[in-house]
């Protein structure tokens, strides 16, 4: 493999950032970082750059406006890429994702499906045994196991936990998926791309982890963007049927 790149998006994530960034970087020293900063007003782009100028390890990406964890990520994917880097890891700032468990989602990466198959994407997974939370709310539990579970059902994923934001992909798999056809920007960019990875027949595992609630700043997560999210699973899940329903000559002429 070339050398490991961590995603960490961030708006005004200034208290957990420092930590965070050297959480990773003692795990998994081999690892690059790239911090993406949607122009946070605390400073947290200021912070990033001053870790930059610290180690060599650690890159600075600014984007000018707050448009979505989708586009932040897209934005990071497309940089990844153009630089070499793989595999390509997701992880939230707020020290929910515990980089110490990072060599683990990478060890699953390098190993094979039932069928011998190379792994494309490792989840870091809340809903399959031996995977905890910690310091959630009994409602924040069941809105994520809803979400999942009702993406898993209409979009027809094997993955348990469809909403999780820890990952890592291959570079080869981030171009399978075709990034240029991934148009969401929101909550739903978790599924969305568990969406087209299945589409792209990529092989997907889980990994259990033990999710952590933030301790400093307040989640940027509500029941609105959950249940927008859900709106566009459905509106997937009927094209999917549309799909699937196609004459075979239509097919052959679409392509």
């Amino acid at each position: 493999m070339s050398r490991a790149l961590v995603v960490i998006p961030t708006y005004n994530e200034r208290e957990n950032l420092p930590l965070i960034v050297a959480r990773v970087r003692a795990s998994v020293p081999e690892a690059a970082v790239l911090v993406v900063d949607d122009s946070s007003p605390d400073g947290t782009g200021y912070l990033a750059e001053d870790l930059a100028a610290n180690d060599d390890a650690v890159r600075v990406l600014h984007r000018t406006t707050k448009d979505g964890l989708g586009a932040a990520y897209l934005d990071a994917f497309a940089w990844a890429l153009e630089r070499g880097y793989d595999p390509i890891v997701q992880m939230d700032a707020d020290g929910s994702h515990l980089p110490e468990q990072l060599p683990k989602l990478l060890d699953a990466l390098r190993s094979t499906d039932a069928s011998g198959r190379p792994v494309d994407v490792v989840i870091g997974s809340r809903w399959i045994p031996g995977g905890t939370i910690e310091n959630w709310p009994r409602h924040r539990e069941l809105l994520s196991r809803w979400g999942s579970a009702y993406a898993r059902t209409v979009l027809r994923l094997s993955t348990r936990d469809a909403t999780a934001g820890y990952r890592v992909f291959r570079a080869q798999a981030l171009r399978a998926i075709h990034l240029e056809d991934v148009h969401t920007r929101g909550y739903g960019f978790q599924v969305d791309m568990l969406w087209h990875a299945r589409q792209a027949r990529l092989v997907v595992v889980e990994v259990p982890i033990t999710f952590v609630e933030r301790v400093h700043g307040r989640s940027k997560m509500s029941p609105m963007i959950v249940v927008e999210a859900m709106f566009k699973v459905t509106g997937w899940g009927i094209a999917g049927l549309f799909r699937r329903a196609e004459p075979a000559d239509a097919k052959a002429l679409r392509g």
